[in-house]
Order: structure tokens, then sequence, then C-alpha cells
């Protein structure tokens, strides 16, 4: 006779019986039954876990184990955003909580409502939809780019959510930082590029809240192709709107490497060129995008630098898993792309 099955351990970082706890105290009735918990694949840097009580569902997200940069993984500011979108047109799940008691789970945490949806992340994903689905899907991610963009940060309160002033240049600098930290090796070509958009910084037009990581594989597309929900606002601020779209246009250029552990859906059949996505931004936002080529080329200039980081880490045995052996040879290829979207533009 085969014993019972027992449910499934609970995934590392998230303590169930704490995390009931909390939740009873601070929502009395929400939850009804045990918790189980899974890690939900894909994020990242933060943890997320889907929880069901076996009648309801929750997403709980937390830094990462043994995070160093508390201001990189900041809980109450990605709670704070999700809260102020949700009486907008901008889709976001539901907030349940905010805890800031690092006693409860070992660091500040938050949880949400759960959103039925499925996240994107390659063109073989997107197969099956077929051509139109897929059209329809990408563009839905302009409209809510769109949406979001036309919020006034003020009616909302985030008023104070960012330094909108000289964010483009500070941007430039950060990410120069980033580079200078991770520096193992020649790089042909990168500081020609950081030089290069230096010189050229565009006029930004007014200041709205960004996502920072705007993409396909960061909202929940419903089973009517239409969005559900846009997750991960751990890089959000006030700032250039432009930036936004300069990295879905990025993400939206095809690599043609068949073998790269960084994946675009921009081959899938039906998916909208790069020029028709920013056509159909500016002409529903208003928004002048002569300028978007330095946008883009600052998109593939900062993804170079996140890729040469994860390949420095992996040169000193501080990141392992699959694909990582191959992250140093996308580097030339990203700032290749950088240079030749700068000069074109």
């Amino acid at each position: 006779m085969s014993s019972p099955s027992q449910p499934a351990p609970p995934p590392p970082g998230l303590d169930l019986e704490r995390l009931r706890g909390h939740l009873d105290r601070e929502r009395p009735g929400l939850v009804t039954g045990p918790l189980e918990a899974r890690l939900i694949e894909g994020g990242r840097s933060n943890l997320t876990y889907a929880v069901t009580d076996g009648t309801r569902r929750w997403v709980v997200r937390r830094p990462p184990l043994g995070h160093v940069l508390a201001t990189a993984h900041d809980m109450k500011r990605e709670h704070r955003v999700i809260s102020a979108l949700h009486a907008t047109p901008v889709p976001v799940p539901g907030v349940v909580t905010l805890c800031e008691d690092e006693s409860v789970l070992g660091a500040p945490f938050y949880v949400m409502e759960f959103v039925e949806g499925t996240p994107y992340r390659s063109a073989a994903e997107l197969a099956p939809l077929g051509p139109e689905r897929t059209r329809a899907a990408v563009l839905g991610l302009v409209d809510t780019l769109v949406d979001l963009h036309s919020v006034d940060p003020a009616a909302v309160g985030l008023a104070d959510f960012g330094r909108p002033e000289g964010f483009l240049d500070r941007q430039l600098r950060r990410w120069g930082k980033q580079l200078a930290a991770s520096r193992g090796r020649e790089l042909p070509g990168i500081d020609e590029l950081h030089a290069a958009l230096g010189r050229s910084l565009p006029g930004s037009p007014a200041a709205t809240v960004v996502h920072g990581d705007y993409r396909l594989d960061n909202v929940l597309i419903g089973t009517d192709d239409r969005i559900m929900a846009v997750l991960d606002w751990e890089m959000s601020t006030l700032g250039d709107p432009l930036t936004d779209l300069g990295l879905l246009v990025m993400y939206s250029t095809p690599l043609d490497l068949p073998d790269s552990p960084v994946s675009t859906t921009a081959t899938a059949a039906g998916h909208p060129s790069s020029a028709e996505l920013i056509e159909r931004y500016a002409a529903r936002s208003g928004r002048d995008t002569g300028a978007l080529a330095w946008y883009t080329a600052f998109a593939w200039f900062k993804l170079a630098v996140i890729l040469e980081g994860i390949h420095y880490r992996y040169t000193l045995g501080q990141t392992v898993g699959a694909g990582f052996d191959r992250i140093g040879a996308l580097v030339p290829v990203f700032i290749d792309h950088g240079l030749t979207t700068l000069q074109e533009g």
C-alpha cells in the first residue's frame, strides 16, 4: 500500500508557516487552508513564488537570497508603483500586502494577486499562436506602453518616484560605471559606443513613469491575446519614456544567433517590425520618435554591459548554469548592433 503523498517542501526563501502567520494577522480570513508554494521560473533578480491555499492563489515577491544591494531589490518601491497604477488603464496585479519586517521571511516582501496568463519568451513559444494572434499580442504591448506613459505621476501619487532632470546622463554614467566594474577583457568598440552616446544625448520629452525593462516576457498574455498584467517593476522610475520604447525595439530586432542563450521574439511569424512598433507608438502617444536610434543604441549598450557582467562573474566561477558559458560571445554582437544603430540613425 502506498503512503499518501506529502506536500512538496517549500522552495528556499519562503517559510510558509511564517507567511501564513503574517497574512492571518494582516488580512484575517484571507487564507483558508494550508499553504503550498512553488518558485516561478524566469524572473530576473528578485524571487517570485506562486502560493495557494487550495482555493485561491497569490504571488510573493522577495529579494534574492543573500542579496547585498538592497536598493536594487526594493520591495517597497515595487509595491508602491503597482498600487499606484492599479486604478489606471495599465494592467497590474492587485496588491494584498507589503511586509518590511525582515523577521518574517528574512527580507522585505510583498504579496499580490495571481494573474492568469503566459509570458512569451521566444519565437518558438509564440509559434502556436500563429501570425495574426502574435501580431495582436505584440501591438498590444505597444498600446499598453502608451497607456503607461500617459499616466500623470502626480495624479497617482508618484510625483516623487524619481529624478527626471538629467535622467539620460545619469543612466549613461551608471552603466559606464557598471562596465568598469566588470572589465576582464578587451571589448573593441564599447568605449567608442559609450562616448558616442554621450556626445549625442537627445533632449528628453516630459518625464513619465518608465518600466525600465519593458518587453514581451515581462507581461502576461491572456487567452484572448490581451495583456493581463505588466510584471517586474523593480527598475521603474520617473524618466524619459523613450528609453522603454528603445529597449522594446532592441528586443524586437532579430539576433540571427541560433544557439544564443538570449532570445528575442522578433523572428516569430506575424511579429511586427521595429519600424511598425515605433510608428504605432508615435501615432498613439503623439511623441516625437525622431531620435529613437539613440535610445535603441543605448539599449544595446546597456544589455552589452549586463551580459559582460554575467560573463565576468562566470569567468570568476561566481555564476553557474546552462548557457552562461555562451554569454561572453554575445557581447561583441550587442556592441556592433549599438554602433550600427547609432551610425544609421
